[in-house]
């Protein structure tokens, strides 16, 4: 029997390309030395032509969003707000061509059912849910839910809103992946999610106080931990500066921007009737 031509009947056969029945029957019905196999294959591509060794080099062009684009958004976006006008608030576009979603709180299971599950949505893939604090609002904190739509290869991105007392639904119940997603928001802003089977810390340690990305968080924090030498092990107390760090800018991160900046003061230059001006022509 010739194992080799069956053992090349057989590669063809399975699905690999006829390369190998090719390379092998090349070779008179021997096989190649090991050196002789890696140079072959060296000079062959999975399809039987030979590898250049030339790159083309495309530079990434961002395609502009045109208005065809911007109006089946805008479309779809009317067709949302139709479809559930109890839950969504309002529908807008983003300047870089992004479809929004502004929902109340106790829409955001229905308007998640409804993109994932509707045959004209099929938004299946939560990429991230994340927060955003803004203590300036009566509901400071503004959840954002990114989701993907593989199917039409479209993004979309649902908001809402919270407090530091009134709860969230959680998402789990729609999407698993919402998990640590939604760990990460309660350890970091605050935000409780209802319904939520393991809502604990994710990122900070146990026993932390506070919320770290929350505007009035300070950002020295409340305690410090370090290794102590008599003790031979890890404390935790409170915050000591020193007191070269002992100049606070009490002032608000947003203060300086134009609309909170309080109006410039300019000095005024002496009258040429003052006495200083006077004393220094004398002096001079």
């Amino acid at each position: 029997m010739n194992f080799g031509r069956l053992i090349s009947s057989s590669l063809t056969l399975s699905g690999l390309p006829k390369l190998c029945s090719r390379s092998y029957m090349s070779c008179g019905g021997t096989q190649r030395l090991p050196h002789q196999r890696l140079q072959h294959r060296r000079c062959l591509s999975t399809n039987g032509f030979r590898r250049t060794d030339k790159t083309v080099t495309q530079s990434t062009v961002v395609t502009p969003f045109s208005e065809k684009s911007r109006t089946v958004l805008q479309d779809f976006g009317a067709y949302v707000s139709e479809i559930l006008p109890k839950y969504v608030q309002r529908t807008q576009i983003t300047h870089q061509g992004e479809l929004e979603v502004l929902v109340c709180p106790d829409g955001i299971i229905p308007v998640l059912c409804f993109l994932r599950c509707h045959t004209n949505a099929q938004f299946e893939s939560l990429a991230d849910i994340t927060a955003v604090d803004v203590p300036s609002r009566v509901l400071r904190f503004e959840v954002v839910y990114n989701l993907l739509s593989i199917r039409y290869n479209q993004r979309i991105r649902v908001k809402t809103y919270a407090d530091e007392v009134n709860p969230l639904d959680s998402a789990m119940s729609v999407y698993r992946g919402a998990d640590w997603y939604e760990r990460e928001i309660w350890d970091m802003f605050g935000v409780y999610f209802r319904d939520h089977h393991d809502l604990r810390r994710l990122l900070t340690d146990y026993g932390f106080e506070g919320h770290p990305m929350r505007k009035d968080f300070p950002l020295s924090g409340y305690v410090e931990v370090r290794f102590d030498e008599e003790e031979r092990r890890i404390v935790v107390e409170p915050v000591e500066l020193t007191q070269e760090y002992r100049k606070f800018d009490l002032e608000a991160p947003w203060e300086p921007f134009p609309k909170f900046r309080p109006p410039p003061t300019q000095e005024t230059l002496p009258e040429p009737d003052d006495p200083l001006i006077e004393d220094s022509k004398k002096s001079t």
